[in-house]
């Protein structure tokens, strides 16, 4: 006779592998009638729980996963190292791995680190990614997963920025300026963190003179300076000529500002221009970058306290904390004048 596994009682008691997994461990985080249907199951198909076998597979590795979209983008540079300066400290050792923005390379990497018995795994989400397909890979080793910076579910832990009081602040900036309409430039289309900032931005500018058209803002690239310069021509070939051009973060603000000036007009003169993240070369560009700072430091630094407290204690309930943004103003903003 076959032995009764946990994806047995799963399918008995109609709920997910996980979801069994965490009546097993006590969770508080289940309804107690979805317990209750999930033990029947357990008594009537004879499961028995092998504790010991559990306790083998939470022994540690001191290794941890982490993957992110694109190493190249400098805010997620200054993730991968303040974590890997984080898990060092912890006395882990940090395995890296990008998906470059694509769910089935990001599906093979989780495959991987699980295959390596990392204890952890920190996931900035590929844009598309779904709580399905990422619970069928880690849940057969139970490895605890941090989604950072954008998330999918409010199933796992979850450290970002407040992207909405992002979009807000920098909104409210921008109206204070006089300006009479504005763009967005850039970014994954179906990530939260877009999503988000958006949802700030409109929230902002509402019952300002600023003319914001979020389908307008569907001039959705990728997250870096070729997105930027390809993003802003799309809208240029147009005719539209907004006030102010508001790039979904610094790495797409940069091929704006190259865009902007391949057609004679000059950032922070003839347009205003203000982004998200506040990376180191935001004040270093002509004219210096108004930004929204999101610090990635802090963000990091927070990821990997909750991402360690999940690996000594997997019953807690789900953990979400927003690190808040904070307003930088520069030139690119602060020189610019209304046309007359």
């Amino acid at each position: 006779m076959n032995k009764v596994t946990l994806n047995d009682v799963s399918r008995a008691a109609g709920v997910s592998r996980s979801t069994a997994s965490l009546v097993l461990r006590g969770s508080s985080r289940i309804p107690e009638a979805t317990s209750d249907r999930v033990r029947l199951a357990m008594a009537e198909l004879g499961y028995v729980y092998n504790r010991h076998a559990a306790n083998m597979r939470r022994s540690q590795s001191m290794t941890l996963g982490l993957i992110v979209t694109d190493i190249r983008n400098p805010y997620f540079a200054g993730l991968t190292m303040t974590i890997e300066e984080a898990a060092h400290e912890a006395g882990y050792t940090l395995l890296v791995g990008y998906s470059r923005d694509d769910v089935e390379r990001q599906a093979l990497q989780l495959e991987t680190m699980v295959q390596q018995q990392v204890d952890g795994i920190f996931l900035l989400p590929a844009e598309g990614t779904e709580l399905a397909p990422v619970c069928q890979i880690v849940d057969r080793s139970s490895v605890p997963v941090l989604q950072l910076a954008r998330y999918f579910s409010e199933e796992m832990d979850y450290v970002g920025p407040d992207n909405i009081l992002a979009g807000q602040r920098l909104a409210r900036h921008v109206s204070s300026l006089g300006a009479a309409s504005a763009v967005l430039i850039g970014g994954p289309e179906y990530s939260s963190a877009r999503t988000e900032r958006i949802k700030g931005l409109e929230t902002g500018f509402a019952g300002s003179s600023v003319a914001f058209d979020a389908s307008l803002s569907a001039a959705t690239t990728t997250n870096n300076a070729a997105g930027g310069s390809e993003g802003v021509a799309r809208v240029l070939d147009q005719g539209i000529w907004p006030d102010c051009i508001i790039a979904y973060s610094d790495a797409v603000a940069l091929g704006i500002y190259a865009e902007l000036r391949r057609r004679n007009l000059e950032p922070g003169r003839d347009v205003s221009v203000a982004s998200f993240d506040d990376i180191a070369m935001a004040e270093l560009l002509l004219p210096p970058l108004t930004s929204v700072a999101t610090y990635p430091e802090l963000i990091a630094r927070k990821a990997a306290e909750m991402l360690l407290n999940r690996i000594r204690d997997s019953s807690l309930d789900p953990q979400r904390s927003l690190i808040e943004p904070a307003l930088k103003i520069r030139a690119s903003t602060a020189q610019w004048r209304p046309r007359t």
